[in-house]
């Protein structure tokens, strides 16, 4: 099966086809600068038909001649995204893919991308710091029991964001804010063994120095950044890529995605 596991994010594209590890990038833009359009925003698609184009340059750059035509794509959506937001992404990549399209949720993704064994029954608490959405996390046997957001705005060019800007200085409050308020949540039986694991960081975010001091100081919490953390996402859904093969196209390849149930707590 040619398989490509695709993170759609506000600032950048990635791309890792099945059998490889050399992950493709590029800007989430397309048009020349000063006049590019961003289509995502805030993680989520606001523009189809230009998102749609910028898959097609995406993959282009990805999946050339020598390779078989494509079969499936594994595509990262937020967590917090709506059943709207899903469809917008899942009908803007299957259009430009031209093939079945399984959705995941970046947050989990990710935790597989660093090694974190979700089929844990303990729970473990996962930051997601992306260029236009921050996604804290409580993921505890094989799915995401409750989840967190807050949206963050970058500006630069045409309106698009900064590449490696990490958290701007207003949106470190709102997200530790968020954090506290996710391990409030966690059942008090629960919630020590969450602590003691800690708090695990992915994304551009997560090389934000200022971020995990005021994470570690005001939640007495320790916080260490995934390795490579910009490509957790990415590289965990090429790893749940051999899982998605026999599931329905537009489902999760974790679970059905059922956006407006509530999370288990």
């Amino acid at each position: 099966m040619t398989a490509l596991a695709l993170d759609l994010g506000t600032a950048r594209t990635r791309l890792l086809l099945s059998g490889s590890t050399a992950i493709k990038e590029r800007p989430s833009a397309f048009g020349e600068p000063g006049t590019r359009r961003w289509p995502v925003r805030h993680g989520m698609v606001a523009d189809m038909p230009s998102c749609a184009r910028l898959v097609r340059a995406a993959l282009s750059d990805a999946v050339t001649g020598q390779h078989p035509p494509l079969e499936r794509v594994l595509l990262g959506v937020p967590v917090t995204a709506s059943r709207l937001d899903r469809r917008a992404a899942y009908a803007a990549v299957s259009s430009a893919a031209r093939c079945r399209v399984t959705i995941v949720e970046e947050p989990l993704a990710a935790a597989v991308g660093c090694g974190v064994d979700i089929a844990d029954p303990r729970p473990r608490i996962l930051l997601d710091v992306g260029a236009g959405i921050a996604e804290a996390v409580v993921i505890r046997a094989g799915e995401i029991a409750d989840a967190g957001a807050v949206q963050v705005d970058v500006q630069v060019d045409g309106g698009g964001p900064a590449r490696g800007a990490g958290c701007p200085a207003y949106a470190r409050e709102r997200v530790v804010a968020m954090v506290a308020d996710l391990i409030a949540r966690i059942p008090a039986a629960l919630r020590a063994t969450a602590r003691r694991q800690g708090l695990l960081i992915t994304g551009g975010g997560a090389r934000d120095p200022e971020l995990a001091r005021k994470l570690c100081a005001e939640l007495r919490i320790t916080v260490g950044p995934a390795p490579d953390p910009v490509n957790a996402t990415v590289r965990g859904l090429a790893c749940l890529l051999p899982t998605v093969e026999h599931r329905t196209s537009g489902t999760s390849a974790i679970d059905e995605c059922h956006p407006t149930k509530g999370r288990r707590r």
